[in-house]
């Protein structure tokens, strides 16, 4: 049987861009900013916003011909002849795709890894997926059908380009610069995925003016979401490089039978690298929590706190505008404390948000949208510095296989806070317990990356140190 060789890398031929000119690996890594532009887009506008309410509606419209607005549908949709209420579609939907993209992207991670085509894979998925958003623009009657099969296709696109991208990482920017190029990356995203929903939501809130039914302008909503994702998407396929793969030895197999191999390998191996792991379940629990709150935070403003759409949009655009200023904060904090505490010292902001959402009276929206700015401040610097950090843990050659253990762990693990939300709602029949039951995240997350060595992961994984850890 044919076998597969991780080599060690050769000494001074590792993944950092050693020898690039820094003017070059600066435009290298303007470019890769890029792809965070383009598909927080679809992120924002569709997955997000629009696409969940929107489909429901066309759900309901199949299930329940000539409901009128206001209505509540109480008949059930046929799925592979299992009775699926239309206001559960979308999110069973999203819950499949995110179970399949949880199995199917360490494979795509040992793929990329062995291949010396990146940008071509980066833009392959990136133009899929964003062909299925764009085709979401044909979702309207009773299609619900179309609908449900451009949000799987589209999200297992987003998570196996974001598998390539966040690998990249490691091929751009030293240790050093890390840090500042992946709080930059989030930073530009956050800002274009606000853009776009202001405009869209402009949009769908004048669509009287213009002649629009409401559901076209949704529909014209996600078809801009797609063009956008698609369209940016060139930035970085154009003004970056494909590198060849590092310390993998073939053994003249096919490629998937290759990929798994050397899959199977990693996972055997994993237990060399403790920090690393560590470092893994401690995201697993506090990036769970930090997916709750964002994902709940529109019920518990509207059932518990009493607020309108309008009032929820408003803190939906302020959250993205100030988690762009936050991801910029958040990096320069790393660069001089360094990024593993920067992360630490935002999961006790998290807990003083999820507390403050506990106390916070109902109807008092200016306190909202004061815990909304802290919410946006700690969003964007959480996420792009356990980006950079864990990018410091990776071993050297396998970037993209183990960046997709960090979003196949993210995805088939997202669904514990939202399920201990709910338990605790039904339980308590409110949603005040069951916010501040989120604490055990950070919590949990907190202790566990305390314990996390990052000097001793960066030399077990046999990366150069950056100046600050």
């Amino acid at each position: 049987m044919d076998e597969l060789v991780q080599q060690d890398p050769v000494p001074g031929a590792g993944t950092e861009p050693v020898g690039l000119p820094e003017p070059e690996r600066r435009r290298e890594q303007r470019a890769w900013y890029f792809y965070d532009w383009a598909n927080s887009a679809y992120v924002t506008t569709t997955a997000t916003v629009l696409l969940a309410p929107f489909l429901t509606s066309v759900a309901e419209r199949a299930a329940c011909p000539g409901l009128t607005d206001g209505q509540e549908c109480a008949r059930d949709l046929s799925v592979l002849g299992l009775p699926v209420s239309p206001g559960s579609l979308v999110f069973y939907a999203a819950t499949f795709a995110t179970i399949l993209s949880a199995i199917l992207l360490p494979l795509v991670g040992a793929v990329v890894d062995r291949s010396s085509r990146q940008r071509s894979f980066l833009a392959g998925c990136a133009w899929a997926g964003s062909a299925a958003a764009c085709a979401m623009w044909f979702v309207s009657g009773t299609r619900w059908q179309l609908g449900v099969a451009l949000l799987i296709l589209a999200n297992l696109c987003l998570a196996s380009s974001l598998v390539v991208y966040d690998s990249m990482l490691c091929r751009i920017a030293t240790p050093d610069e890390r840090d500042r190029v992946s709080s930059r990356g989030w930073a530009l995203g956050y800002l274009g995925g606000f853009l776009l929903l202001a405009l869209d939501l402009a949009l769908v809130s004048a669509h009287n003016r213009l002649g629009l039914s409401e559901s076209e302008a949704v529909r014209w909503s996600l078809l801009s979401a797609g063009l956008w994702w698609g369209g940016f998407t060139l930035v970085p396929y154009l003004g970056m490089r494909n590198r060849p793969p590092l310390g993998v030895v073939s053994a003249h197999a096919l490629p998937v039978r290759e990929a798994f191999g050397q899959l199977a390998t990693t996972l055997r191996h994993l237990r060399g690298f403790p920090h690393t792991l560590r470092f893994l379940l401690a995201y697993l629990f506090f990036n769970d929590g930090i997916q709750t709150v964002i994902g709940v935070s529109s019920v518990y403003g509207a059932r518990e706190l009493g607020f309108g759409t309008s009032q929820l949009i408003v803190t939906i655009l302020l959250v993205q505008l100030v988690a762009f200023a936050g991801a910029l904060l958040f990096g320069r904090l790393a660069g001089r404390y360094g990024a593993r505490d920067v992360v630490l010292s935002s999961l006790v902001l998290w807990t003083a948000v999820v507390a403050i959402g506990f106390f916070l009276p109902a109807g008092r929206f200016a306190l909202w949208l004061a815990l909304a700015v802290l919410i946006g401040l700690v969003l964007g610097g959480s996420q792009a510095l356990s980006r950079s950090l864990y990018s410091q843990l990776v071993p050297r050659g396998r970037e993209a296989e183990y960046f997709s253990l960090y979003q196949a762990c993210e995805r088939g693990t997202s669904w514990f806070g939202t399920l201990l939300f709910g338990l605790v709602h039904q339980l308590a029949g409110s949603y005040r317990p069951a916010i501040l039951a989120l604490l055990v995240f950070f919590v949990l997350g907190g202790l566990v990356l305390r314990r996390v060595d990052v000097r001793q992961g960066v030399a077990d994984a046999g990366n150069r140190a950056p100046a600050v850890l």
